[in-house]
């Protein structure tokens, strides 16, 4: 009994390592560029802004 419960302590290790592996590689391939990009975006936009301000006071 005591093989079985080390062997399934070890899987269940396994298997969380390997789910929070998998992830943080999403997070990592997917998320973080579109959230780079929403940025970029949102950055260029207020730049728009104020150069469109700029222009129209003087």
């Amino acid at each position: 009994m005591k093989k079985f419960t080390g062997g399934l302590f070890v899987g269940i290790l396994g298997t969380l390592a390997a789910l929070f592996g998998g992830l943080f590689t999403f997070k990592k391939t997917v998320v973080d560029p579109i959230e780079d990009e929403e940025q970029k975006f949102e950055e260029n936009r207020k730049k728009a802004m104020r150069k469109s301000r700029s222009a129209h006071n003087g």
